[in-house]
């Protein structure tokens, strides 16, 4: 082989942010003149070079180049050492590559810094701040936190004390600000703070001045200020709607009582209270039965009791309370139904001969919380209500006008279950289970 190369110090420090130079001696031993080109090998090949970068000698000759070192001052090239090498090739003469090799220590350095996120808050009783510190270094480095309240109004304190941040990362301090007193009205007041993170340094090295942000607190009072205005706005308010109730509201409510005393009411108030009498109670159940024997008696009692009217005076409630008398009535029936099984009906109400149903109320109720479909019917197999199951547990109606069930006409509810429910607590029921209420009135036909 006619090169030969080697380095003058085969171990090496450098500085970050710096440039360090390596000489290497060259040497051609051939009998040709010959030119060699230079590459430097390991991790320190990014930040390094030979110069020159091409060198040519005659035989005989030695030369020195330099191998430049130039680590970044940033956090990614980490302190220590590293291997490296600086492959010599000659263009002439092909396998005659030699590579001596070394190694550099990259000197380590800090450069901490910090950012208070946010760096004014705002609240009634604290504020929430992070501490943002950034190890720009490269190596690890240990953080202390500190805080310094500007006034004795308030108090500052990290969640944690000490801070580990790995080179080229950051990592974050909770802090809280709390005021010493709670202000419940009032204008808001600012409380200035400042934090501190001060980077911990070993024995016999230089120490490094901590890093100062400041910050501010504003506290403001509990009850905001819009709160008096909105109560004297509601109170407004109120007094409004209580002078549109007593304007407007209340006598349209007395009218509409007034307007529901009718005749028909009257009668049907007296026929109730003829049921409930002692002695005349078995005759007007008579009446309303249809008994026209006992409809006569009650006649006759009633004109008994009462003065002859003249002949453009309008009947009593109680001379014509067999002819069209009404009874206040309820039912109810409970229906089961198990899935898949069809259909299940039930009645809850059989209008008998000689009456008519007025129905005004519905209550349907599904307390086990099933699924599938119940239709209410009246009269002749008249559907008034077809429901799902699954949207209500309990459900009411109630007409205006009354729905009118002939003389033997029936109220009943059919269910199909297409799932049963779960009660809260309980076992789940082996079928579906509904119950209507129904309510209205039963009036006697005036023509039989």
């Amino acid at each position: 082989m006619s090169l030969t190369a080697s380095l003058d110090a085969s171990s090496v420090s450098a500085a970050p942010g710096e440039e360090t130079a390596v000489p290497l001696q060259v040497r051609n031993s051939g009998a040709t003149v010959e030119e060699y080109r230079f590459e430097v090998v390991g991790a320190c090949a990014a930040w390094s070079a030979v110069e020159p970068a091409v060198l040519s000698l005659y035989p005989g000759d030695t030369r020195t180049v330099s191998l430049m070192l130039r680590p970044p001052r940033d956090a990614s090239v980490p302190a220590g050492e590293t291997p490296f090498g600086i492959r010599v090739v000659p263009t002439g003469e092909q396998g005659g590559t030699v590579v001596p090799e070394g190694r550099v220590t990259v000197l380590p350095f800090t450069a901490t810094t910090a950012e208070l996120v946010p760096r004014s808050s705002h609240g009634s009783r604290r504020g929430r701040h992070q501490l943002a510190v950034d190890n720009r270094g490269n190596t690890p480095v240990t953080v202390r936190l500190g805080a310094q309240p500007g006034t004795e109004l308030a108090r500052v304190a990290f969640d944690v004390a000490e801070l580990q941040v790995a080179p080229g990362q950051a990592e974050f301090g909770r802090l809280r600000v709390r005021p010493a007193k709670r202000m419940w009205r009032g204008t808001p007041v600012t409380h200035p703070f400042q934090v501190s993170a001060a980077t911990q340094v070993g024995e016999g090295e230089e120490p490094v001045a901590p890093v100062l942000v400041d910050g501010s607190y504003q506290q403001e009072p509990l009850l905001p200020r819009w709160l008096p205005r909105a109560l004297i706005t509601a109170a407004v308010l109120l007094i409004a709607l209580a002078g549109i109730w007593y304007a407007l509201l209340r006598p349209a409510v007395k009218s509409a009582a007034r307007e529901a005393v009718t005749p028909e009411a009257v009668r049907s108030a007296a026929a109730a209270d003829k049921s409930k009498a002692p002695d005349g109670g078995g005759t007007a159940g008579a009446g309303a039965d249809g008994g026209a024997g006992d409809t006569a008696g009650a006649d006759a009692g009633a004109g008994a009791a009462k003065p002859t009217p003249s002949p453009s005076a309008e009947p009593e409630a109680g001379a014509g309370a067999e002819d069209g008398a009404a009874t206040p009535t309820s039912a109810q029936v409970r229906v089961r139904d198990a899935v898949g099984g069809g259909t299940n009906a039930a009645t809850a109400l059989r209008v008998p001969d000689g009456h008519t149903f007025q129905l005004t109320d519905i209550v349907v109720q599904n307390p086990q919380g099933d699924a599938g479909t119940v239709v209410i019917s009246a009269g002749t197999n008249t559907s008034v209500l077809s429901l799902g199951l699954e949207n209500f547990r309990d459900s009411d109606y109630h007409f205006v006008t009354p729905i009118l069930v002939p003389a033997g006409g029936r109220v009943t509810m059919t269910i199909d279950c297409r799932k049963v429910g779960k009660p809260v607590g309980a076992r789940t029921p082996a079928r579906c289970s509904e119950s209507l209420f129904l309510g209205g009135t039963m009036r006697v036909d005036s023509a039989r």
